[in-house]
C-alpha cells in the first residue's frame, strides 16, 4: 500500500483557523478532526513571522519615455546608481536609447527606473 501524504496536525489547525471566516462549517469539521477544543472561530489568529516576508531579490521595471521596456531581477539591497546602470546596460533598453544620453533618470526605490530622452 502506498504511503499517504499530508500535512502535520499543527499545519491543519492553522488552515482551519484561516478558513474559519470564509467557510465556517468546513473549518469547524476540520478543527474537530484534528482534535481542536472549543470552536475554531474563537481561537486566536495565527501569528506571522516578518522574517519570512523578506526576499533576497526584487523585480524592477525599466521604462524609456514612459513605456515599459524591461524588467530586471536584482538584489533587494541594490543602490540607485547600480539600478540605473543595470537598466542602461539591458539589451532591450539600449535599442530604445539608441546611443542617446537620457535627459532625466528617475529611480523609485525597489520598484522602477525611468529614463527620459
Amino acid at each position: 500500500m502506498a504511503e499517504k501524504e499530508g500535512i502535520d496536525e499543527e499545519s491543519a489547525r492553522i488552515v482551519a483557523k484561516l478558513l474559519a471566516p470564509l467557510a465556517p462549517h468546513l473549518a469547524e469539521e476540520l478543527w474537530e478532526e484534528v482534535g481542536g477544543g472549543g470552536f475554531v472561530i474563537n481561537q486566536a489568529w495565527p501569528e506571522y513571522n516578518p522574517e519570512f516576508l523578506k526576499t533576497d531579490t526584487i523585480t524592477i521595471v525599466v521604462q524609456v519615455n514612459g513605456k515599459v521596456r524591461a524588467e530586471l531581477e536584482v538584489d533587494a539591497n541594490i543602490s540607485e546608481a547600480d539600478a540605473i546602470k543595470l537598466a542602461k546596460e539591458n539589451e532591450n533598453v539600449q535599442k530604445y536609447l539608441d546611443g542617446k544620453k537620457p535627459k532625466k533618470e528617475i529611480y523609485v526605490t525597489e520598484k522602477l527606473v525611468s529614463l527620459v530622452l
